[in-house]
């Protein structure tokens, strides 16, 4: 692995995630909210009028995988499918639930 690859991992970006399946009233946005700051993951996560759940995660490639992993491990939280797309870094320094 060379040095640019190793700036990479360390890169901040941010992601916009909406997450559908099994999501709402299952404790999804408590989980991502304690998984995040885990993490060291800024950004907000909220419920959406369709069921689904909407998300944007600051943070390095690795710690964001990492939040979503923990939150899709969650006792009955089931995401059957899920769309995510890079947007501009906001500089966030904490999480919220909208």
């Amino acid at each position: 692995m060379d040095s640019s690859d190793m700036e990479n991992k360390n890169k901040t970006v941010r992601k916009h995630f909406v997450f559908y399946g099994s999501v709402q009233g299952v404790g999804f946005r408590y989980r991502m909210y304690y998984a995040a700051r885990a993490n060291g993951v800024s950004g907000w996560v909220k419920n959406m009028w369709d069921g689904s759940v909407e998300a944007e995660l600051e943070g390095t490639e690795r710690s964001i995988d990492m939040t979503v992993m923990q939150v899709e491990k969650g006792t009955f939280v089931r995401i059957e499918n899920m769309s995510v797309k890079t947007v501009p870094v906001c500089n966030e320094h904490s999480f919220s639930i909208i």
